[in-house]
């Protein structure tokens, strides 16, 4: 995916150019697992390439700088030069990343990431973001793409999710449960596991990893294998910091963003080792059926215009699939 081209494409110019920062601070979101983690293995990547050629770049364990909005307000303001962050934060800065999210509309990764490529919509991303001093560097995937995890009821048709209470993290998949019959409910990460063992909720969305790496799997009983979405977070910068690059340091930083974007993509590639992990750990792995995909997909059609993006936002995805 040649990143390069985007980042220098939608660049916002400033009246003075800022010194760079001795520290490049990498603020984490997951734990520093190379082998299940997709953003650790991006930031990490990204970071080894910066001390590769020069640039002290150092690694913030998960929360120590902050919380999502502490880290999004940091990076805006020109305090944090990276953050591993969600797409939600980015989401309140320019919607339009929220279309990479939406349930079934990618035939697959490779489809989205020429959607950002050829079809523009990272550059189109940073035209709404960079203005608020915050550069979206890439899309990354968190693992595999999402399944459905519960603590009682096997999701194994698109009837088995109807009446489960589902946690939910933001206001667009309280939707999209409701277009399947379900319900949500929003519980703070931090929260999540007091709720599947309360009954607050039935189960989650989320890469098949996830249990795995949070400690989950005493209460996580089955995982559907429903793959709705790419797992999206995003990595930011500061539009400050990233100005304030001179030519030579971008060029680092471009390189970097390409070399932790393919380790991204082939860690996220094959989920037969975490899949036979979640087994392993006592948790049961369902296929669903071509048909029940598909009704699952069906089902989905009108969360598109529902999303809540910029006007036009929905027509320049549409476009850059092909549709």
């Amino acid at each position: 995916m040649k990143l390069t081209r985007i980042l220098t494409a939608s660049a916002v110019a400033v009246t003075l150019a800022l010194p760079a920062a001795a520290e490049v601070k990498i603020a984490l979101d997951s734990p520093p697992d190379l082998e299940k983690s997709g953003t650790y293995m991006w930031a990490h990547t990204f970071a080894e390439h910066l001390k590769a050629h020069g640039m002290d770049a150092v690694e913030y364990e998960r929360n120590a700088l902050g919380e999502e909005a502490e880290r999004l307000d940091q990076v805006s303001q020109g305090l944090l030069e990276v953050s591993m962050s969600d797409a939600k934060s980015a989401g309140t800065l320019d919607g339009t990343i929220f279309g990479a999210m939406m349930p079934y509309f990618f035939e697959d990764l490779a489809q989205l990431d020429r959607a950002l490529d050829e079809g523009g919509m990272l550059a189109r991303i940073n035209e709404g973001t960079t203005p608020k001093g915050v550069r979206v560097l890439d899309v990354v995937m968190t693992g595999t793409p999402t399944g459905i995890f519960t603590t009682e009821v096997p999701i194994r048709t698109f009837d088995d999710i109807k009446g489960v209470r589902m946690r939910a993290l933001d206001e667009v998949q309280i939707n999209t449960f409701e277009q399947w019959g379900s319900k949500g409910t929003i519980v703070s990460w931090s929260e999540v596991p007091n709720a599947l063992q309360t009954g607050v909720a039935g189960g989650y969305i989320n890469p098949a990893f996830v249990p795995l790496t949070y400690g989950h799997t005493a209460f996580i009983n089955y995982f559907t294998n429903a793959r709705m979405s790419p797992s999206v977070r995003v990595a930011i910068a500061s539009e400050d910091w990233y100005q304030g690059l001179s030519e030579e340091e971008r060029a680092i930083v471009h390189a970097a963003v390409e070399k932790a974007h393919q380790a991204n993509r082939d860690l996220v590639a094959d989920d037969s080792a975490v899949l036979k992990q979640l087994e392993e750990a006592g948790i049961e792995v369902i296929e669903l059926s071509p048909e029940e995909r598909a009704r699952f997909r069906d089902a989905s059609q009108p969360i598109y215009e529902a999303t809540d993006m910029p006007e036009g936002a929905l027509d320049a995805w549409n476009a850059a699939v092909g549709r």
